[in-house]
């Protein structure tokens, strides 16, 4: 069992005490599986407003489920298709503040409202993408996209092999 001190200040201080968090959660672990497992654990307990917390893979040019905190989800998502599939497209970060307005949003969760993607790059690799969704509208800002963009930075070489 792990406990962390996150401070439950600014945003900043959340997310810079997440990055130790996480740093010390997985530098010694070789596996990407048990890595993303519990970073999703990690994220889904601290962040709040969330919803569902987890990864998706890219498994021959396709997004993979991977593991996740919340509600059974989308096994298969193809490139371009979603707010995941936009990230993995394109490799920019999607922050979207009402899913039902994005086009083509595919709807996992009928109660997820917005949604924040990350593309985990690793020396010019997709790996995944990390997908953050929240039953409120406009919950993410970004603050939460650089902070979760920093996180996957410190992830990525810990789940390319």
């Amino acid at each position: 069992m792990f406990t962390f001190d996150i401070a439950a200040g600014s945003k900043s201080e959340l997310y810079r005490d997440l990055a130790a968090a996480l740093d010390s959660l997985t530098a010694a672990e070789p596996d990407a599986i048990a890595n993303m497992a519990n970073v999703s654990a990690l994220i889904g307990q601290y962040l709040p407003d969330l919803n569902w917390s987890g990864f998706y893979r890219n498994v021959g040019g396709e997004l993979v489920l991977g593991p996740f905190q919340g509600k059974a989800a989308c096994i298969r998502i193809p490139f371009g298709k979603g707010v995941c599939g936009a990230a993995a497209a394109t490799r920019e970060t999607q922050l979207v503040d009402d899913v039902h307005a994005f086009p083509g949003h595919i709807a996992c969760d009928a109660d997820s409202r917005s949604e924040l993607v990350v593309p985990i790059l690793y020396q010019g690799e997709l790996l995944g993408v990390l997908d953050l969704d929240s039953p409120l509208a406009s919950r993410f800002d970004a603050g939460d996209a650089a902070g979760c963009e920093a996180l996957m930075r410190i992830l990525a070489p810990r789940i390319s092999g």
